[in-house]
């Protein structure tokens, strides 16, 4: 017989296995379930939690367990990566979780992958970044938001995500744990890699792709698609270093572009406009607290080697405010792609253990919250479906002529609230600096609105979340895109062009490293299935 008990205990006694043993028997008996001996019974851990409700610390602890029965405890497998044939090549555009997933989902077929990224590699990826911070200097090609690995890379690597429909998200923590991820992402409830971590972990992806059969083509731009009649056959690519044009000819092409890749959706505006359409989004800031202000509200003043999450949601006039990417002991980083505007993430090590507490507290935008201006130029181009994306565009240059430089414009949430000017700012961790700024005043009334009255009921259900040491910082724009490219929705292809399978969040098909990496796998499942096809008609079963 086979079992599931969850137990709660103190943190000090995870350790001590016969104290766990005698819970787990208590809770047996508590639910009526008969064993002869304590002998009998063997529990395997499942995942584990923390409780900070009414005032105690608490971990609940869920098992399997075993009466009578000798435990399935064997891992789950891993795929098995075959080396690249040759007789097909899918183009993957971008080397972010929804691309790199994918091509391992395609060399599970023995399928090879180029993988087309304009981003550096990691090790220069890390200089350009660092320019941000201590010049100012954005390369508009490697930075936060692209480059190996994608956002998540170097912007925190949680892996949290309640997207159980999309696929196996215990796949997906296995291939990371297989890769060098600590096998902890494996039982606890909110999963988290670090961004100190993480870069290793893809690092040993494309390495295992290329010893597969793959490819990488790094600091690489798609300029153009190459076409037959309706049918997308290849990519047309620029260096972005070089300015050497080529094209990449493959059998399919995956557009796992990315969130910010604006330009993507610009040359789709002109090469197939009805393959976009308008979808929600997000608009915000960061708020930013001392660390230890938000471990003593979850924690309820107790200490604990752990730093605090939260999140809190509420609706305001008839649309969601919420916290997300919340960062505990981490950081908020710069994640602009363009030296004329300002985008800010956050992100933390694998130890969450800076001074800081932070997260986006965003405004769901819906197409008919676009003001008109936006709307009227993006008919006037004839695809509407770009308005939100200009009005994205917008906010972002906007911010960055109320900040100086990458240094951003901030407020005390109190003075936001008071709508009155910060006469100086706390400390925060974003290091290129902040600038004080009637946030206020500039950000769109119904964002401004909105946020405000969320924050007010926010701070009754985590008192002092108001407070003077609480930072605003301007702006979140990047949760999502406010585009889709429409894809059907059995064979995964764009609707528009055949040979394009639209992937991961660019396509406005996930919302983060994990959803973005089962949704790469998914469209490379459908891929494989359709190339394989030919092959199964020349030989049916009899």
């Amino acid at each position: 017989m086979v079992t599931q008990v969850s137990i709660t205990i103190r943190s000090e006694d995870e350790q001590k296995p016969a104290f766990i043993k005698d819970k787990i028997l208590l809770a047996l008996a508590e639910k009526g379930i008969p064993f002869r001996s304590a002998s009998e019974v063997t529990p395997v851990f499942v995942k584990k939690s923390i409780d900070a409700r009414h005032g105690r610390i608490k971990l609940v602890m869920r098992y399997d367990v075993y009466i009578g029965e000798t435990p399935k405890t064997e891992a789950a497998a891993l795929p098995v990566w075959k080396t690249a044939d040759n007789t097909t090549c899918v183009a993957i555009v971008g080397a972010g979780p929804a691309g790199l997933f994918g091509a391992l989902r395609l060399l599970e077929d023995g399928i090879k992958p180029i993988i087309i990224e304009r981003g550096s590699v990691t090790t220069e990826r890390k200089k350009d970044i660092a320019a941000i911070s201590t010049r100012g200097i954005v390369d508009a090609d490697s930075n936060y938001c692209f480059g190996e690995g994608g956002a998540g890379t170097f912007s925190d690597g949680k892996l949290y995500t309640r997207s159980n429909k999309r696929g196996d998200i215990g796949r997906i923590l296995r291939i990371f744990a297989a890769f060098g991820a600590n096998p902890a992402i494996l039982t606890d409830a909110h999963p988290h890699i670090g961004t100190d971590k993480l870069p290793h972990i893809i690092n040993a992806m494309r390495q295992k792709i290329i010893a597969c059969g793959g490819e990488f083509l790094f600091d690489t731009k798609c300029v153009g698609f190459e076409t037959d009649g309706a049918r997308v056959t290849g990519v047309k690519v620029r260096g972005t270093k070089t300015g050497a044009e080529q094209t990449i000819h493959a059998d399919t092409v995956v557009l796992a572009a990315g969130h910010s890749a604006n330009d993507i959706y610009e040359l789709l505006a002109r090469t197939a406009p009805t393959a976009l359409a308008e979808k929600t989004f997000a608009v915000g800031v960061r708020v930013e607290h001392p660390r230890e202000l938000i471990d003593s509200i979850q924690f309820h003043g107790k200490t604990t080697a752990q730093a605090a999450e939260y999140r809190l949601t509420a609706q305001v006039d008839g649309r969601g405010v919420y916290s997300f990417c919340m960062c505990p002991g981490g950081f908020i980083v710069p994640s602009s792609t363009a030296s004329h505007q300002i985008v800010i993430n956050g992100m933390s090590s694998a130890a969450r253990n800076s001074r800081w507490s932070n997260s986006a507290i965003v405004v769901e935008v819906r197409p008919e919250d676009i003001p008109a201006e936006c709307r009227t130029r993006a008919a006037q181009d004839g695809v509407p479906a770009l308005a939100g994306l200009y009005w994205r565009t917008q906010l972002e240059a906007e911010t960055a002529r109320h900040g100086n430089g990458q240094q951003a414009p901030a407020q005390r949430l109190t003075d936001f609230l008071a709508h009155k000017d910060s006469a100086d700012l706390p400390r925060t961790s974003y290091t290129p600096g902040v600038v004080p700024s009637r946030l206020d005043k500039w950000l769109p009334a119904h964002i401004a609105a909105r946020l405000a009255d969320a924050c007010t009921e926010f701070n009754k259900r985590m008192r002092g979340f108001i407070c003077g040491d609480a930072l605003l910082v301007a702006i979140e724009t990047r949760t999502s895109t406010p585009v889709r490219i429409v894809r059907d929705k059995d064979t995964l292809e764009c609707v528009a062009l055949k040979g394009l399978y639209p992937a991961g969040e660019g396509g406005g098909y996930a919302g983060g490293i994990v959803s973005s990496a089962m949704d790469g796998e998914k469209v490379s499942a459908s891929i494989a299935r359709k190339i394989s096809r030919p092959a199964e008609s020349q030989n049916p079963r009899t």
